[in-house]
């Protein structure tokens, strides 16, 4: 189970470096982000977060660390 919650601060590797940003929710459906559609459910959900220039995206638990 995610231990991830909103406000949490996180970083990710992004193109070759490290990314750096918050949590801003536990998505948990489908939804779309910059045109891009993020597949989420309760049993597969993704984490919306917000880096630290102003970006957002959608990862999963996996792909994030806590900071």
């Amino acid at each position: 189970m995610s231990d991830l919650k909103k406000g949490d601060e996180v970083t990710w590797k992004s193109h070759g470096g490290t990314a750096h940003g918050h949590v801003e929710k536990k998505q948990t459906s489908t939804t779309h982000i910059k045109g891009h559609k993020v597949v989420a459910t309760k049993d597969d959900p993704q984490f919306i977060v917000r880096s630290d220039n102003g970006g957002k995206a959608a990862h999963k638990e996996g792909a994030l660390k806590k900071a």
